[in-house]
């Protein structure tokens, strides 16, 4: 036990399980207890939340700290490439709007959804530096296994947040990332001569008319990965969707620039049915919308959805980008598995085969494993083989595999 209170691993040297299992110091210590309330365990701390490109465009584009972003180019971004340091600035909700630095530590950050455009708050990640900078209104630095979530622990990182000069309130947070060499002794003296320069350049710049959306686009979510219902999380707060009301959701949230009634409709039914029949459900959907009080919106002509995550969509994201892991944590499921409108068996066998290709190829054991707790993975012969080859031959996780093969006859 070093003099700090932590062991060699950064602990306390209480198991991953034991919800008072958190690194010494207070501040860190506090950051886990909020996460553990959120998350329940540090494997559920996964990044599920990204932008896409239009949308982060245009919030970026409107956000107060575009116009403080040539300082933090100048002062952070340019001298940190090559550096070992990945420069990230984010939202007063901890979404992370603009990232530069090194190249090579931002390819390694994306295998934990260190993304533009991701959500790092507590609630998303667990302790990380954005996020709990904001949280607690403090600068803070995260030493590697102070992190919650075991994706991030190859990393150290010191963020501060950045405040409106007029009023106090954060605007953002501004974060280095990288190894040891983001928690140096230099790292906090630089973000402060940092922040205190942005501010100064706020100070000069009248306030945007749209400085009301510093925190950030805040969405429902909507779940329908391994269930045969939607529901709608938003806050805290879940509403249950009937199945027709859930593919017409996922459809048109598939569709950002909307469908027409007739090109819904034909996605929608196995057999043609009159045009009454889809706006009557249309109508019923607007209304259970409008008072869920979720800020999902029903626009028509043509008909799409507005304020709306789902996290299908997002699993597909985030195998795109490389994030396996991520997208096992989006995942929960087959999409709609019940469903039968014809688009929705079609995305929901891309989805499924796509994640299947991507974790079976990925040589990384722990994501293997985590695939084989799906139901749809339980008479896969081939992922289950996988496993065995990559597990070491100490593992005793081999066991199980074997006599998993065997019922399967392979």
């Amino acid at each position: 036990m070093r003099a700090d209170g932590l062991n060699s691993t950064g602990h306390t040297g209480r198991s991953s399980g034991d919800p008072e299992d958190s690194p010494a110091r207070p501040v860190v210590a506090d950051s886990w207890r909020r996460s553990l309330a959120v998350h329940g365990r540090r494997e559920d701390a996964v990044v599920t939340s990204i932008l896409g490109e239009d949308e982060l465009d245009s919030y970026r584009t409107s956000h107060p700290l575009a116009a403080a972003m040539p300082v933090i180019n100048e002062l952070l971004i340019e001298p940190a490439q090559d550096s070992g340091i990945l420069v990230a600035v984010g939202d007063a909700s901890s979404r992370l709007l603009w990232l530069g630095g090194d190249p090579s530590v931002r390819r390694r950050a994306e295998g934990m959804a260190f993304l533009e455009g991701a959500d790092w708050s507590e609630a998303s990640v667990g302790t990380a530096a954005p996020g709990t900078a904001l949280a607690t209104g403090a600068a803070v630095q995260i030493r590697g296994p102070e992190h919650f979530s075991p994706l991030v622990e190859g990393f150290s990182c010191t963020a501060m947040p950045i405040r409106d000069p007029r009023t106090g309130e954060a605007l953002g947070v501004v974060d280095i990332t990288g190894g040891e060499q983001a928690v140096t002794g230099h790292a906090l003296p630089w973000l402060r001569a940092t922040v205190a320069a942005v501010q100064e350049r706020l100070h000069g710049v009248a306030p945007s008319p749209r400085i009301e959306r510093a925190a950030g686009p805040v969405h429902a979510v909507l779940a329908v990965t391994g269930r045969d219902q939607g529901v709608l999380r938003y806050r805290g707060r879940e509403l249950n969707l009937s199945v027709r009301h859930s593919e017409i959701l996922v459809l048109l949230a598939g569709h950002p620039r909307g469908l027409m009634a007739e090109e819904l409709a034909e996605r929608l039914y196995e057999q043609p049915v009159p045009p009454v029949t889809l706006r009557a459900e249309l109508v019923r959907l607007r209304k259970v919308l409008e008072a869920s009080g979720t800020g999902v919106s029903l626009l028509s002509r043509p008909y799409r959805v507005e304020g709306l995550e789902v996290d299908s969509m997002t699993a597909l994201a985030l195998l795109a980008r490389g994030s396996h892991r991520q997208a096992l944590g989006a995942y929960s499921g087959q999409l709609l598995p019940r469903s039968e409108a014809p688009a929705i068996a079609e995305m929901r066998d891309e989805l499924s085969a796509t994640l299947r290709e991507a974790v079976v190829g990925s040589a990384a054991v722990d994501v293997v494993l985590h695939y084989l707790r799906l139901p749809e993975a339980e008479d896969d012969a081939e992922a289950w083989r996988t496993a065995l080859r990559l597990l070491p031959p100490r593992s005793p996780k081999r066991a199980a595999v074997v006599a998993h093969l065997e019922r399967l006859g392979g």
